[in-house]
């Protein structure tokens, strides 16, 4: 039975062990101990000593995983770290228990945001770290070690939205994708109809984060507790005559995460993103009388049209659609 526990300074031996073999998997990367991580010969005091924690699971008497996290002033950031596991229990959902304790612990001692670091050939770490929200940030950070390593910066707010630049936007693909499937099935009028499967989603935001590379789109995306649940995005590329003008996209909250002002959350980020363009007017069109067209008119836009049978519902039942605009101050 695996449990996990507090580590302690006595697990030297175990912990050495298990990081080794895990960096043994990779061709290149070379583990010199006393070289370049002497600290995991007392592992536990070297991150009480940056007021953080270190945990590990041991089953039969054994370490199978650690993870730590410790504080990273000043701006309010908690930083995960030290994430290692046993291949025989990789997919048992034991690394999710790890990580859920451990952002927890981040949490509830003030963190605002999470960040981690992860070598760029574990490609498994960050499928998993993706799958949690986390996004790339910040340039690839090269350590001058004897293996040479790069590391891929993760990051994500545990409440708040961000403007994703290319990179964000590749490794937010993931969650945007399951996002546009639920928001669909759910009923979301955004284009598409269900069934909608998540290769299609993959497709168009792929395709959206190609637009983000060539600066036609922007795409934000907000967080409630720890969680990638929002996401809105502004198309820049229209007509010659419309410089000054951007359309608002793809508005999606997850249904867990309605009315706690996510919404309103996205519809302001996404009219400063404007701002930061140098627009001074969005427009968006959406299914007349449901809960979008509530929210545009909230956030101030007003109505220049409607056209019934402009798109159908997932019963192939003509509907009406609203269009609205609103003048950037």
């Amino acid at each position: 039975m695996t449990t996990i526990r507090p580590g302690t300074d006595t697990d030297a031996t175990g912990i050495i062990a298990l990081i080794s073999a895990c960096w043994a998997e990779y061709r290149g990367i070379v583990f010199d101990l006393d070289g370049e991580v002497p600290e995991l010969r007392a592992l536990a005091s070297h991150f009480a000593s940056l007021g953080g924690t270190l945990w590990v699971a041991e089953d039969a008497g054994q370490i199978v995983a650690t993870i730590a996290v410790a504080p990273k002033p000043p701006d309010g950031a908690w930083e995960i770290a030290r994430m290692y596991m046993a291949p025989t229990l990789r997919g048992t959902g034991l690394a999710q228990r790890l990580l859920d304790m451990a952002e927890a612990h981040a949490r509830a001692h003030g963190a605002t945001r999470l960040c981690l670091h992860s070598d760029t050939r574990f490609d498994r770490a960050h499928r998993f770290y993706e799958k949690n929200s986390y996004l790339r940030a910040g340039p690839v950070r090269v350590l001058h070690d004897v293996s040479a390593s790069l590391e891929f910066g993760y990051a994500k707010p545990v409440d708040g939205t961000a403007v994703l630049d290319i990179a964000a936007a590749v490794s937010a693909s993931r969650r945007l994708a399951e996002l546009l499937v639920t928001c669909v099935t759910e009923g979301a009028t955004v284009s598409f109809l269900p069934p909608m499967d998540l290769d299609r989603a993959r497709a168009f935001w792929q395709q959206a984060t190609r637009d983000v590379g060539a600066g036609r789109r922007m795409i934000i995306a907000g967080w409630q507790d720890a969680t990638l649940a929002a996401c809105g995005s502004l198309y820049l590329d229209l007509a010659e005559n419309q410089p000054h003008v951007a359309e608002a996209q793809k508005i999606l909250v997850h249904p867990s995460a309605r009315r706690a002002g996510m919404g309103r959350r996205i519809m302001a980020s996404l009219q400063q993103a404007a701002r930061d363009a140098g627009r001074t007017m969005i427009i968006l069109d959406t299914r007349a009388g449901d809960a979008g067209e509530a929210l545009y008119r909230a956030a101030g836009f007003r109505e220049y049209g409607r056209l019934s049978g402009h798109a159908v519902d997932a019963a192939r039942r003509p509907i009406e659609t609203v269009f609205l605009y609103k003048v950037l101050t």
